[in-house]
């Protein structure tokens, strides 16, 4: 059964409001569309757990900051595609908003999160979280009572959104879900599609600079995060073709770094391939716990 499409915010409301009104439970998938498994597992997980789940599909402008209009330019749209994989993998409804829709006027209102935004991802793209939170609480808006669900692929825009959600007491439920890995360890992002062949071959050594840092971590190799991060960034450095951005051991909760490795962590990682920037990241937990 094909997925519903809708296209103005009155209908999205209106749909969902009935399904809430009949006892039923709603699953939101936010998106920018070019669909692959990553964002289909979301929509299974969704469909097992809500009884409505409605697929967003907006490529943000707002998100893209500067030097990035190429790379809005040629964000692949495949509407049709999509829909047809959103309804396989069992969304009851797409909704697709042009930009005049979505923002009638030019929006004048910013959602920032504070000290989440300002590393990692953050430094390397000023901005992108503040479009990342200003289209996220216009959706949640939009959708009123809802599970929503997440990739923890995008950890550091998760954490946002986590914070986001609390901190404005939305009455929202943030779902996370685990990173969706090709066979050879690459995570699946819309990005993979503007690799080479053989910048394919070599993605995978960013996924092995993480286990090594993990492996690291697990086994008591190194107390410094520092030692760790060095680790990841050689087994980067090592491939020619590998601009790495950062390697880092931070704290789940806040993404701070930490002074000693220690309890649960989390370790991100960035780098160019190609001119395609590719992010991923891996939990690790230190057998030392970590101090009150």
């Amino acid at each position: 059964m094909t997925a519903t499409l809708l296209e103005r915010r009155d209908e999205l409301v209106a749909v969902l409001g009935s399904a809430r009104s009949s006892g039923g439970r709603v699953g939101l998938v936010p998106t920018m569309g070019a669909l692959h498994g990553g964002h289909l597992s979301l929509v299974r997980r969704a469909a097992a757990e809500a009884t409505t789940v409605a697929v967003t599909i907006y490529v943000n402008p707002l998100q893209f900051g500067k030097g990035e209009d190429q790379d809005l330019e040629h964000y692949p749209r495949d509407l049709d595609r999509d829909l047809e994989a959103a309804s396989a993998a069992g969304a009851d409804l797409v909704f697709a908003p042009p930009a005049a829709e979505m923002w009638p006027e030019p929006p004048l209102t910013r959602v920032h999160v504070a000290g989440l935004t300002d590393r990692w991802e953050g430094a390397a793209r000023p901005g992108h979280f503040d479009g990342v939170a200003t289209i996220v609480t216009k959706l949640l808006a939009l959708a009123g009572p809802c599970l929503a669900y997440f990739g923890e692929k995008d950890f550091q825009q998760l954490a946002v959104v986590r914070r986001l959600v609390a901190d404005l007491s939305l009455p929202v439920e943030v779902v996370a879900c685990p990173v969706v890995r090709d066979p050879d360890g690459l995570a699946l992002s819309s990005r993979n599609a503007r690799l080479g062949a053989e910048e394919r071959t070599v993605a995978p050594r960013l996924y092995a600079a993480l286990l090594a840092g993990r492996r690291m971590v697990e086994d008591e190799e190194a107390t410094d995060p520092g030692d760790v991060e060095a680790a990841m960034r050689a087994v980067l450095e090592a491939e020619a073709r590998f601009e790495a951005d950062y390697a880092a051991v931070v704290r789940p909760g806040d993404l701070s770094r930490p002074e000693a490795v220690a309890g649960t962590l989390r370790l991100l990682a960035a780098a160019r391939l190609g001119g395609v920037r590719l992010i991923d990241n891996l939990p690790a937990t230190s057998p030392h716990p970590e101090e009150a």
